[in-house]
């Protein structure tokens, strides 16, 4: 109800033509102590200035596949300035269509076809002749479609930067921020939501036998891959989890280190970290239980919880 109650007074949205992406190098962030992991890699980032026409229908598609399939980014969607909610959506779409790939593909060919799909349309949209797929905007980054476990922290964090910070990065540009420590806080927090939805996707790769989480850490605690397929119980698996929720924690603190300084304007960009503070708080209450079925519950007071972290103009 609280999510309908916000569209509700939104408006229309219209996916007008996109605005220019210009380039900046971003600043390698604070680094990240505790537990002997690695610090946090922060890549530069630039886009060159595009344009597309409009398809008929293409606002409403990407709306909806961004409510049916990220949810809590549809929700911080809604919250951003009417300016900019368009865009947001559009780009928070492409990044559900690319994640899809990896889930929805038997074979790896069929998954580089598609990634291959992606790249053309990119081509073609600065070219002034987008294909006719509602979701068809500028391409950032290269998708991984190996079945392959990380094999340490570090290498999780880097596919975050270059995934969900990168995201970030970009709706700061649609809001009209270019600032440093918004830069900053923007890594963090992208490095932040790779690690938990890693941790969130777990129970989903295990039902496809496969496992994700950083090799190093399940070294550290002798914790074999097998063990998670089995779904063990005991304490090492938890300490795990315990090791790697508490990376994402870091990064959030870190990020919250330059609330002082980052632009005002900027707070919109970064309210994902109240679906990230649900999921950190209701796995510590579990016991870093990651196969408890309470994680896996939809909060459904977030619509709110977003809306009042958003009026108080905090992240």
């Amino acid at each position: 109800m609280a999510a309908s109650a916000l569209a509700a007074g939104l408006g229309p949205l219209r996916l007008g033509p996109s605005r220019g992406l210009r380039g900046r190098a971003v600043p390698r962030g604070p680094s990240a102590h505790g537990r002997g992991l690695p610090a946090p890699v922060v890549l530069g980032r630039s886009a060159t200035a595009c344009s597309r026409t409009e398809a008929p229908g293409s606002d409403l598609y990407c709306v909806e596949l961004l409510r049916k399939r990220d949810y809590e980014g549809y929700l911080c969607c809604l919250l951003l300035p009417a300016e900019a909610r368009s865009s947001a959506f559009a780009l928070r779409a492409f990044n559900v269509e690319l994640a899809q790939v990896k889930d929805s593909i038997s074979q790896k060919t069929i998954g580089q076809m598609r990634m291959q799909f992606w790249k053309k349309a990119v081509e073609d949209i600065y070219s002034d002749s987008p294909p006719h797929q509602p979701v068809a905007i500028e391409l950032w980054k290269e998708k991984n479609l190996d079945d392959k476990a990380y094999r340490n922290i570090k290498e999780l964090e880097t596919y975050a930067e270059n995934t969900q910070s990168s995201l970030l990065y970009l709706t700061l540009e649609v809001l009209g921020v270019r600032d440093l420590h918004a830069d900053h806080a923007a890594s963090h927090i992208g490095k932040a939501q790779g690690i938990v939805t890693c941790l969130r996707a777990t129970p989903y790769h295990i039902s496809r036998r496969k496992v994700f989480l950083p090799m190093d850490i399940c070294m550290l605690h002798s914790v074999s891959q097998e063990d998670f397929l089995r779904k063990n119980q005991d304490k090492n698996l938890r300490d795990v989890i315990y090791d790697i929720a508490s990376q994402g924690h870091l990064h959030l603190k870190h990020a919250r280190s330059f609330q002082k300084s980052v632009p005002v304007k900027a707070f919109p960009a970064f309210l994902l970290t109240v679906a990230l503070d649900d999921y950190l708080e209701k796995i510590q209450r579990v016991d870093f239980d990651v196969f408890h079925p309470r994680l896996q519950q939809k909060n459904t007071l977030l619509a709110l919880h977003l809306y009042i972290r958003s009026w108080k103009k905090r992240y």
